[in-house]
């Protein structure tokens, strides 16, 4: 097998996929899930179900902007969804811990 490029890379920047540690533990969860994507993705993918053939391709565009509006503007889309506080000052927080 030849996999000498992606043991270069692995090699190289394997340190960037631990990334998140570098964030607090409660934050962990959140950033290695992209949940939130999936279920905006999973809503378009319904309602174009229902819609079934779309005479062009900017008709679909828009049933898509108009879904990412309405989520933008409901309450589901300004739901919080890491803890920014902790972000904020996190060297004063490990001191106060």
């Amino acid at each position: 097998m030849k996999l000498t490029r992606a043991a270069e890379l692995v090699a190289n920047h394997g340190q960037e996929t631990l990334t998140y540690f570098a964030f607090p533990s409660n934050h962990w969860r959140q950033i290695k899930t992209n949940n939130p994507l999936e279920r905006i993705i999973r809503e378009i993918r319904r309602r174009t179900r229902v819609v079934g053939t779309f005479p062009d391709g900017h008709s679909a565009l828009m049933l898509v902007a108009a879904r990412v509006r309405h989520i933008a503007s409901t309450r589901w889309g300004k739901r919080r969804y890491l803890a920014m506080e902790t972000l904020l000052n996190p060297v004063h927080q490990e001191a106060a811990a």
